[in-house]
């Protein structure tokens, strides 16, 4: 099943401030804690008529990265995108609460009070985590078999209390002083392998359009979940083949939840290093990442490829006879394939993109070329939109809200203006083609 128009979210982490673009005089790092570094980003996001903007989420902090960059660290995620409420109208405010470290009870209420404060837009990102136990009172980490299960659990009470007050047993009837019709109001007597939760819910439900769910998570059992319970997918793939493996993953998956695929839509970390040439772009990436030492480049080839290269003649060439003990799957694929096609040498390698940042989709070049791979991408069925992460600096932020958007709408694949200001409006107004 094919789109006629495109889903696009913006991230709220400040990925063009990572590596050395926090150091750009103009960056407004100084800011970085404040609401009103968001705000700035949603109005820009709300001015290119986008679907979402959206912030992640970890439970831990990374002390040693804190020396070159501020890594993790953020205000709360609920917390931040409550503070863009009143600033915005129409875009989609998705925060994120982790399944794995919160409460049913507590999430439910906080994203509804933001829906309602919102009127009907906000989202929830929902994670399992894959650090920050420690902040939690666990010795370990659970295993993903039981962070799956207990947040399969989690968000059906969540769901459930959402329900347990629902929005026609608000009846506000001054005439007859019936405030609510409290036959409708019912405990949810959720008894579980993890949870025991009453209910109702100390909220009513939004008397408007459902919650939205997000989910992030690559792995068989996330994409599981993401199948049975998401509207979209925060997806991790670094090429389309990647990306069209895991977008037939979640076809598959839904219709055995007796969904249909449509319902989940793959939206792919976009990395954009945009500039007005190649060349331009390039040269913004490689500066982004100049801190990144030798070493470090040598130990992420070696997670890849299984190789030590620290000993290697830097005009050596990497061939495909090197890579019997690479690890075969998920984030590395498109680093092996590249080395598989191109032999590049030692020297070469320690400067390609696939080696120095993100594993998300990349796009390192112009306007035009982002707008042709995104096109590409999306005419293939390969994904249903993307969550857009500009990096390197600022001007990759404004590029990507006031060129690149554009350029896609007016192309006709995706709105050039709001219909409705409500999230799930905005994921619904344009029915898939089959």
């Amino acid at each position: 099943m094919l789109r006629p128009k495109l889903c696009i979210g913006m991230s709220l982490a400040p990925t063009w401030l990572s590596g050395e673009g926090w150091r750009a005089p103009d960056s407004g790092i100084e800011g970085l804690y404040s609401a009103d570094f968001a705000l700035d980003i949603a109005r820009k996001a709300e001015a290119a008529h986008l679907d979402f903007v959206f912030r992640p989420d970890a439970s831990f902090l990374m002390v040693e990265p804190l020396e070159q960059s501020f890594g993790f660290s953020s205000v709360d995620p609920t917390l931040l995108v409550a503070a863009l409420v009143r600033e915005t109208s129409k875009i989609g405010l998705v925060t994120t609460i982790s399944t794995t470290f919160g409460h049913p009870y507590t999430a439910a209420r906080q994203i509804m009070s933001l829906h309602w404060m919102s009127r009907g837009r906000a989202g929830w990102n929902m994670v399992t985590a894959l650090q920050g136990n420690q902040n939690f009172g666990l010795p370990d980490m659970p295993s993903s078999e039981a962070r799956y299960a207990r947040a399969e659990e989690f968000t059906d009470i969540v769901q459930k209390l959402w329900q347990s007050f629902p929005a026609e047993a608000l009846l506000v009837d001054r005439d007859t002083g019936r405030y609510a019709d409290t036959d409708l109001i019912l405990p949810i007597n959720h008894h579980g392998a993890t949870f025991d939760v009453e209910g109702p819910l100390n909220i009513p439900e939004y008397a408007g359009p459902r919650i939205p769910l997000m989910q992030a998570g690559g792995s068989a059992m996330g994409i599981d979940y993401a199948a049975r319970t998401a509207d979209m997918v925060f997806a991790l793939t670094p090429d389309i083949d990647t990306a069209a493996k895991m977008r037939a993953q979640l076809s598959e998956r839904a219709r055995a939840h007796n969904r249909s695929p449509a319902a989940v839509r793959m939206l792919p970390g976009l990395s954009l290093y945009l500039g007005a040439t190649r060349a331009e772009a390039r040269d913004l990436f490689m500066a982004t990442h100049a801190r990144v030492t030798r070493s470090e480049r040598l130990q992420r080839l070696q997670a890849a490829t299984g190789l030590d290269l620290s000993d290697w003649p830097e005009d050596r060439h990497v061939t495909a006879a090197d890579l019997a003990q690479a690890k075969r799957g998920g984030q590395y694929d498109k680093l092996l394939r590249l080395i598989a096609a191109e032999r590049p040498t030692l020297a070469d390698l320690l400067t390609r993109p696939e080696t120095l940042a993100s594993l998300h989709w990349q796009v390192i070049g112009t306007v035009e070329e982002a707008q042709a791979e995104i096109t590409r991408w999306f005419r293939a069925g390969a994904i249903d939109g993307f969550v857009a992460v500009p990096g390197g600096s600022t001007r990759s932020l404004d590029l990507t809200l006031t060129e690149l958007i554009p350029r896609l709408a007016e192309a006709g694949l995706y709105r050039s203006e709001y219909t409705g200001d409500t999230l799930i409006h905005h994921l619904e107004e344009d029915p898939p083609l089959v």
